[in-house]
């Protein structure tokens, strides 16, 4: 395990059992350590908006023998990723000169995969593949843009599963498609910047009946992220009106195959029935 992810995960492990003020400094440090690395203990404090003995008290907490260690070792994070991230930049300025849309997106999404495999918790991958094999109903939710991710997710597991629900607008009121939720099931949501806020009120709706909940976003510090019992963080980031979803449709495959392998026979029997049907019906070309 890198010490990005060592030290991430275990961040992210421990916010459940901090104080306010420490919750305010590990969100800040999860979404800003390349910025918080080069800070004094005092003008962290400044910046998080808490005291410079809370900031070391905090590094302490992690197992550090003061802020100064702890920095040494954001230091070293962020050095590596500048020499990994900038020599892939600058090859590419190389070999395309000038502004080539294409290019920019393609490293741009190059970046987000990268960033998603250093920061994703394999913890809470495990966790959500143990709550998708034990769900009598998985439910899947992801509106507006993230629409797409969420149907694709729900595609991939029908092929094998039989107690996928996919939750769309349709004729069907959003909320009644969430109505015979239970502690049994399981709810996985899907939201990217702009955060949709019926996505948001169906998680809580799930809580709120006690179903296992799960969150694919960008930022531990999302609102479903913040609310769900498992996070999944990956990546969107781009220079544009959209979001990128290269890194969570791969974090997505990458579930759909561990839960494909977990179920076995039931996978192969599936899926033997099913080409069946396709080669009757001539399905493909």
């Amino acid at each position: 395990m890198s010490k990005q992810l060592s030290l991430q995960t275990n961040i992210q492990k421990m916010i459940p059992n901090m104080s306010e003020g420490q919750k305010k400094t590990a969100y800040y440090l999860l979404k800003n350590y390349d910025k918080a690395a080069f800070l004094t203990a005092a003008k962290m404090g400044k910046e998080v908006g808490v005291s410079e003995s809370t900031i070391v008290r905090f590094a302490t907490l992690l197992g550090y023998n003061g802020y100064p260690e702890l920095q040494e070792e954001l230091q070293s994070m962020v050095k590596k990723q500048l020499t990994t991230v900038n020599q892939l930049r600058k090859s590419i300025n190389n070999i395309y000169k000038g502004k080539n849309v294409l290019y920019q997106v393609l490293q741009s999404d190059i970046e987000n995969l990268e960033k998603t495999m250093h920061e994703i918790s394999p913890q809470s991958f495990e966790k959500l593949i143990s709550y998708m094999l034990e769900a009598e109903v998985i439910y899947i939710v992801g509106l507006r843009t993230a629409a797409s991710v969420s149907l694709f997710f729900n595609q991939a597991l029908s092929l094998f599963l039989r107690n996928t629900k996919s939750i769309t607008y349709s004729m069907e009121d959003l909320f009644e498609q969430v109505a015979d939720i239970g502690p049994k099931d399981l709810l996985i949501a899907i939201s990217f910047p702009r955060y949709t806020r019926r996505t948001v009120e169906i998680l809580d709706i799930a809580l709120k009946k006690g179903a296992k909940t799960a969150a694919i976003t960008d930022s531990i510090i999302s609102p479903i992220a913040q609310k769900a019992e498992v996070a999944l963080i990956a990546s969107s980031n781009l220079n544009s009106f959209v979001n990128s979803f290269t890194a969570p449709l791969s974090v997505i495959n990458a579930i759909v195959t561990a839960v494909s392998i977990k179920k076995g026979e039931q996978t192969f029997k599936k899926l033997s029935e099913l080409e069946e049907i396709w080669d009757t019906h001539n399905v493909f070309y």
